[in-house]
């Protein structure tokens, strides 16, 4: 699939100690490339008609109000194809795909929870019905906090479990490497999170990964389409623009805490990654909100 050559793995601003992450936010024009990442996802999308919409090898164009979840490391985007539009609003909510761990989802209320999830690899198009019923729901849900937040989502996430006419949108689940269940991967990437906010350079993870600097190089490509320093990057890049999101710190402190040795670079690196200036991320994405 020519689709395939330009997918890209996104860091989502979700770090470890989170459990849920919502983005609450009205666009006038609404485009977001093909991408993947290990976190499941349910959007809802509300005056988007004519917005067509990417799962797996699903391409539809949506009507005017809908919510999809896909799930781990499923493709998916969207284009603003035909839409006309205007004020487009997006909730997404973003959660760990080990949120819930194989024991608690075991027991036999929790059902229905690991269907939906089993499911979710397909990408879920829930109806019309079930859409109009959740939207107050999702629409309060990032003015709550604490546990009141966890609850109601996992409230939401269960009544979505147990609803009538799910569709699911993938015939297949395609399976884009996973470098969570690669060693030699897992101990780049849990170096590299340790290490981001410091100087690192090839040699010395080509070291601790018991490689060449030469084969370590081509490994790394190979395995995650980037260089050393372009997957270092993105790495730091998705903690900054968590960062942005979350805290009231300027650009150069959070450029530096991220290991960037310079706003300059920073800059041009972010741009790079996220289609933005820094600042024009966080004015974007201001209706965010963090939990646990």
């Amino acid at each position: 699939m020519e689709l395939l050559k330009s997918i890209h793995r996104e860091i989502t601003p979700l770090s470890n100690e989170d459990s849920f992450l919502v983005f609450d936010r009205v666009k006038d024009f609404f485009d977001y490339p093909v991408h993947f990442h290990p976190e499941l996802e349910l959007n809802f999308i509300s005056n988007g008609k004519g917005i067509r919409r990417i799962v797996g090898d699903s391409i539809e164009e949506i009507d005017n109000l809908e919510l999809v979840l896909v799930g781990s490391n499923l493709f998916h985007g969207w284009e603003q194809h035909q839409c006309i539009q205007k004020n487009i609003h997006e909730i997404t909510i973003q959660f760990h795909n080990d949120l819930f761990n194989s024991a608690f989802l075991g027991r036999r209320i929790m059902k229905p929870i690991k269907d939906l999830f089993d499911k979710s690899a397909h990408g879920i198009l829930f109806s019309e019905e079930v859409t109009h019923a959740m939207t107050p729901r999702l629409l309060k849900v990032s003015k709550l906090s604490g546990i009141d937040y966890f609850m109601e989502l996992f409230s939401i996430l269960y009544d979505l479990a147990t609803s009538r006419n799910q569709r699911l949108l993938s015939t297949t689940t395609i399976h884009l490497e996973n470098f969570e269940h690669n060693n030699k991967l897992k101990t780049l990437y849990d170096y590299v999170q340790e290490n981001y906010p410091s100087k690192m350079t090839l040699q010395e993870v080509a070291d601790i990964m018991n490689m060449s600097s030469v084969s370590f190089n081509r490994f790394i490509k190979k395995r995650t389409g980037k260089t050393f320093v372009e997957y270092v990057n993105e790495v730091r890049i998705g903690y900054a623009s968590k960062w942005l999101i979350e805290r009231d710190l300027s650009i150069s402190e959070i450029a530096f805490m991220c290991g960037f040795n310079s706003i300059a670079n920073f800059n041009r690196v972010f741009r790079k990654n996220k289609g933005s200036t820094p600042s024009k991320y966080r004015q974007d994405f201001s209706g965010i909100r963090r939990v646990l």
